[in-house]
């Protein structure tokens, strides 16, 4: 198999960095989780930068460390925060790099997975509130994705496996 690129994509909380974990151990691929790899290019954490320089500031950050993971070349599976996909540009980035699947959870499953995450700096607040708006604006924001699974009601092995399966089927 020639150096792989998997990038995946999808709202939080609909275990994207999990998968990565498992995906990238099965396909013995390096897995780079992009909300880590922003911290650690800016040195604080991502709840420390939304608050400290903003929203804008930060999709910028995201967007330079996208690029530059993506440049890196293949042999890795990118674990993106739920948002990197609002920008054009990295959407066109995530499909000229490699396969992008995009991971779906129902809201009760997603509302279950973040409500208490206090490193989710886009639900301040009452989760229960702001998830279900923050989702329906976003509805169509991972359309597209080369694939797309349901992980409300499969464990990671069996998201991992899909995965793997549709790969071959390519």
């Amino acid at each position: 198999m020639p150096e792989q690129t998997i990038i995946l994509v999808g709202f939080m909380g609909t275990g994207k960095s999990t998968v990565a974990e498992l995906l990238a151990e099965r396909l013995d691929l390096r897995k780079i989780d992009l909300d880590a790899a922003i911290e650690a290019d800016q040195g604080c954490s991502i709840p420390e930068l939304f608050s400290g320089k903003g929203e804008a500031f930060f999709r910028q950050v995201e967007t330079d460390v996208l690029k530059g993971t993506l440049d890196e070349g293949g042999g890795i599976v990118v674990a993106t925060g739920g948002g990197a996909v609002l920008a054009e540009a990295n959407r066109a980035a995530m499909l000229n790099a490699g396969l992008v699947v995009a991971l779906t959870a129902s809201l009760e499953t997603i509302l279950s997975r973040v409500q208490n995450d206090p490193n989710r700096p886009l639900l301040q607040g009452n989760a229960a509130e702001s998830v279900p708006k923050l989702m329906e604006s976003r509805r169509h924001a991972y359309d597209f994705a080369h694939q797309h699974i349901d992980t409300s009601d499969k464990s990671v092995e069996e998201i991992v496996e899909l995965i793997v399966q549709r790969m071959k089927e390519k």
